[in-house]
């Protein structure tokens, strides 16, 4: 039996450790143990995503959720050493790229413990973005790379991996929405918002590059108020994003808009079930990118690159930039046209990557 410790630390690597712990958890081959480090934990969405995606609560929990990025990682090394060494684990998971990733791969590769990363090899060649560097490095430590596109895999060759350690699997957020999405759709979730199916935009905000200055903020409120005079948009405030909102004075303006539907963050089954029935989504998030292509659902990306290009070249996405006209035109092409047409499901985005992980790390 190998004794595997699944390290997540954000509400997105809920989503992907879901469906391994749904494959890995209960399969005698492993004994799983499962750890949180606190990076995003709230008692209310915490535990709205662990029902949603019928999670049991962490085995370990660090509580590691205050303080900088190099206070957080410190601190998560400090205590996820302690576990390690307890434990004594044959391999550490990591998923994504976000802190708590680069923090548990460096611990792997201080302790000398095998480190597999999922969702291996995606880059935005954009080094002022902090998940940039985080999966460079994880990358660079991994024994186990697990990729979630072809694309991946060249990037990670390019940088000098070896093509053994690299893993083709498809993408675990995908089985993760695939099985979950029936119960989504059944929510009916924007009839709380008093809008019928396929009428609305959906947007989300919460990259520092995009809230954190005053400038970039009153600009995407001047976006909001134009796209809300087209169609009702509905808006989910991250609470990063809402701080800002708030201290800039702006939020005000925003409740004040007669068709934006402003609203705290969503459960994963909840914002599922908006994003399912949207006319598009706009965002600045990696994983909606991915999500809206298995689901057809036109998004716009509010960035200047992305990590996630098979969403562009097979998928629903658009990368439209950060400019008021260039976004507000993408938008009234997408509202305007007949109906989405062209898209396909990347391959291996089937709802089996976690099957594929399982059996190559219980070799």
């Amino acid at each position: 039996m190998k004794q595997i410790l699944l390290v997540v630390g954000t509400r997105p690597n809920l989503v992907k450790a879901a469906a391994l712990l749904a494959v890995m958890d209960g399969d005698p081959r492993f004994k799983m143990q499962f750890v949180h480090t606190g990076q995003h934990f709230d008692d209310n969405m915490s535990e709205s995503f662990f029902r949603d995606l019928r999670i049991c609560p962490p085995d370990v929990h660090l509580g590691v959720s205050a303080g900088s990025v190099v206070e957080q990682i410190a601190q998560i090394l400090l205590r996820l050493e302690v576990e390690i060494r307890q434990q004594r684990p044959d391999l550490i998971l990591v998923v994504g790229d976000v802190t708590s990733t680069l923090a548990a791969a460096l611990a792997a590769n201080k302790l000398s413990i095998p480190l597999a990363h999922v969702e291996a090899g995606l880059r935005s060649y954009d080094r002022e973005m902090p998940e940039e560097i985080n999966r460079r490095i994880t990358d660079s430590l991994s024994d186990l790379l697990f990729t979630t596109c072809r694309e991946a895999q060249v990037n990670l060759m390019r940088e000098g991996i070896e093509a053994q350690r690299i893993h083709f699997v498809g993408n675990v957020m995908v089985d993760t929405l695939l099985s979950n999405l029936e119960r989504a759709r059944l929510l009916q979730a924007w009839r709380a918002f008093d809008l019928p199916a396929g009428s609305y935009a959906l947007l989300t905000l919460h990259r520092p590059s995009n809230v954190d200055q005053q400038k970039t903020l009153e600009k995407w409120v001047d976006l909001l108020a134009a796209l809300q005079a087209e169609i009702p948009v509905i808006f989910p405030i991250h609470p990063r994003t809402r701080a800002r909102l708030d201290e800039s004075g702006l939020l005000e303006r925003l409740e004040g808009m007669p068709d934006l539907r402003v609203t705290p963050p969503l459960g994963y089954l909840e914002f599922l079930s908006l994003m399912a029935e949207a006319r598009v989504v706009l965002t600045d998030s990696g994983g909606i990118q991915e999500e809206t292509t298995v689901l057809g659902v036109p998004c716009l990306t509010l960035r200047e690159n992305t990590e996630r290009p098979v969403t562009i070249t097979e998928g629903s996405n658009q990368l439209v930039g950060v400019e008021l006209d260039a976004i507000l035109e993408a938008a009234r092409r997408v509202l305007h046209s007949a109906a989405p047409a062209g898209y396909k499901i990347p391959e291996l985005w089937d709802g089996r990557a976690a099957a594929r992980i399982a059996e190559i790390l219980a070799v």
